[in-house]
């Protein structure tokens, strides 16, 4: 007989449910949004469309078939998707170029160059005072 044949076993086994956890990945994943190719309206999940009543959160491929875009009409089929909202602006092949700034989503852009708008102005107006 072994030392340990009488020492009670303990099970380490966890009770977390597989599922819950699979939908804890997926609502921290980003979805894509879609963009209508015909008037320009995006589809954001996050948002969901108040004019059909689609909740905030739900995915782009899980609206039905007959979902039409709230502004133009068009049918399910003439959206595209343009990636999650924190994605970079641009074709993937280009993101590599321009010293880093084709990697910027286009908040980041429009803070770069309405904020280097907003230092020349200054230094422009700080020239009248030399004077």
């Amino acid at each position: 007989m072994s030392e340990h044949e009488n020492e009670p076993v303990l099970d380490i086994t966890s009770d977390v449910d597989e599922s819950a956890e699979s939908a804890e990945t997926v609502q921290t994943t980003e979805l894509d949004r879609y963009e209508c190719r015909s008037c320009g309206y995006v589809y954001e999940p996050q948002k969901g469309d108040d004019k059909r009543d689609i909740p905030p959160g739900r995915p782009f491929d899980e609206l039905s078939l007959t979902w039409r875009c709230p502004v133009c009409g068009a049918k399910k089929a003439a959206f595209i998707s343009i990636g999650p909202a924190s994605s970079a602006s641009g074709f993937k092949e280009n993101l590599g170029y321009g010293l880093g700034v084709n990697t910027l989503t286009p908040t980041q852009k429009n803070l770069l160059i309405f904020g280097g708008l907003a230092v020349a102005f200054l230094l422009f107006m700080s020239l009248y005072g030399l004077q």
